[in-house]
Order: structure tokens, then sequence, then C-alpha cells
């Protein structure tokens, strides 16, 4: 689905760039998301930890899934939504259809995200990338959102040539 997002529901998207590299600044992999109510207010706000930690599950799409099952009712889960730097994985689709949240707004594709490291010459993900509905069917998805591809693919590109950048 890729209809107009409102200009609040922009900003919670920019928010999640803004964490993605703030994750690549502190040496990670750019990615971040933001969990709102269905009131448009920040519930939590969690970015990528995956090479600072050594741990390849610490995607922030999982964490926020994680937060949100241990603190918000299943009611409340349902009307929220998660606005995400890339599309979720599918160990992050899985977690976030598990823990009942609502729609994800994603700025760059796990297409575009293959395609762009492809490009980089960067090495095979260790899992499939496929798209949320392929893992999560129920989920009501928006994305990709083009006014923020360059920034990204600027990220993933500076990520990937740094020394060592390739996973």
């Amino acid at each position: 689905m890729n209809t107009q997002l409102t200009e609040t529901g922009l900003r919670h998207l920019e928010r999640a760039v803004d964490l993605a590299e703030e994750a690549l600044r502190a040496g990670d992999e750019p990615f971040g998301s933001v969990l709102v109510d269905d009131g448009g207010r920040v519930l939590r706000e969690a970015r990528n930890h995956v090479r600072t930690t050594g741990d390849g599950t610490r995607h922030p799409e999982l964490e926020l899934a994680r937060w949100a099952a241990r603190h918000l009712q299943a009611h409340d889960r349902a009307r929220t939504v998660v606005f995400t730097s890339g599309e979720h994985c599918p160990m992050c689709a899985a977690a976030h259809g598990w823990a009942g949240l609502g729609r994800i707004v994603y700025a760059h594709s796990s297409a575009q995200l293959t395609h762009w490291l492809t490009e980089l010459g960067a090495g095979p993900s260790p899992v499939r990338a496929l798209s949320i509905q392929e893992v999560a069917p129920g989920i009501e998805v928006q994305g990709p959102v083009p006014a923020f591809t360059e920034r990204l693919r600027s990220m993933h590109r500076a990520l990937h040539s740094r020394p060592g950048g390739t996973p």
C-alpha cells in the first residue's frame, strides 16, 4: 500500500531514519524504528544494536515488539503503528505479527536494500529477504517512501565502504 503519509506520519518516519543514522554513527547497521499509539504519541524508540553487541537479533523492530508485548494490552498493541527505516526482516515481521502490533510504515523495502547491497558487493544476508506480507499476511504495510531513499542508500553505502563494513 502506498498512500500519502500525513505530516505527523512523515515526522515519525523521519525520526526512525534519524535513529538509523544514530546507529550508523555508533558503528552499527543503519536501522531505526519508532512505536506510536493510535493518538500519534511516541511510545518507544529503538535503533540497531547488532554489531555493537554481537547479537544478530538486536534489530529495533524486534526490540519494539518485545517491549509492546510486555507493556501494552492486546487491544492497544493492535492500534499501534511502527515507523521504521527499513522493511522488517522475516524475524521482525514474525515478531510483529506474534505481538499483535498494528500497521507498519517503512522508508525502504527489503528489495531495495538487497539491490543496494548487491551493488556494493556486500555479502549475502544469512536470512532470505521476504516482504512483511509473505511472513505476516494480515499486517497492513505502507512503503517504501521515496523521500528517504537517497539518505538511506547513502547510509548503507557509508557502512559498507568502511574497513570491515561487510558483515
